[in-house]
């Protein structure tokens, strides 16, 4: 009886994939399962030195760097990553979060993790958007790799402006100084995940990492659910 309601009510608000619009079928959620297998994949976390992980190199040290998706204009995953930041679909970043966490936990490197912590927002901006899509990314990588979500340690002190259309150097000008963390007690000796959402010239990752790694012997991993590299 629930699958012919659900069918009923999908003839007045058919659900479709956030990716490329399709009807999605009572198995599938969030992206159809073409999308799903065609999304272009970078497997980053299968690969201890890869691109990704190379552009820290020599700024912060890192565990492991990786991200799910390849990120390019006017591509699927450019218009997933839309519809999930600026239209309130948060589910997407929860749906792919677990996805990637499932991919994750298989990889030696990230089995011993004990904690996600997302990029946070500042105050002002989570207010006026509702939602830190960082965070949505993290609750679902969390839930996959069973590890908890903290997001309470680091904490965005002012709003910084866009990103958009700024070089690697105004970029880390204009992040390196917003971050601080609260209670280092949290995450002294731990391995931790910081979760961003993309990741272009990595400024805001750095930024966030070199606070977080001056705290008691802290090991830091990166995760994100693309990136701008090919």
């Amino acid at each position: 009886m629930r699958g012919l309601f659900d069918d009923f009510i999908s003839l007045f608000y058919p659900r479709t994939c956030y990716a490329c619009g399709n009807s999605l079928y009572r198995n599938e959620e969030v992206i159809c399962s073409f999308c799903r297998f065609h999304l272009p994949k970078t497997n980053f976390h299968k690969q201890s030195e890869n691109p990704l992980s190379k552009v820290f190199w020599g700024r912060v040290k890192l565990e492991n760097v990786s991200a799910c998706y390849y990120f390019s204009k006017g591509s699927k995953v450019q218009h997933l990553l839309h519809q999930f930041k600026y239209n309130g679909r948060y589910e997407i970043g929860v749906h792919l979060g677990k996805l990637y966490g499932s991919e994750l936990i298989e990889e030696a490197a990230y089995q011993d993790i004990e904690m996600v912590i997302p990029v946070p927002l500042h105050p002002a901006k989570l207010r006026k958007r509702g939602y830190n899509q960082s965070e949505k990314f993290a609750t679902g990588l969390a839930q996959s790799m069973g590890i908890e979500v903290n997001t309470t340690t680091l904490i965005r002190t002012y709003s910084s402006e866009t990103q958009t259309r700024k070089s690697r150097f105004k970029r880390w000008e204009n992040v390196k100084e917003i971050f601080v963390v609260k209670d280092p007690e949290k995450i002294t000796g731990k391995h931790i995940l910081l979760v961003d959402d993309v990741i272009t010239t990595g400024a805001t990752i750095e930024a966030c990492a070199m606070h977080l790694l001056d705290h008691g012997q802290t090991r830091l991993s990166v995760a994100s659910l693309a990136c701008t590299l090919h």
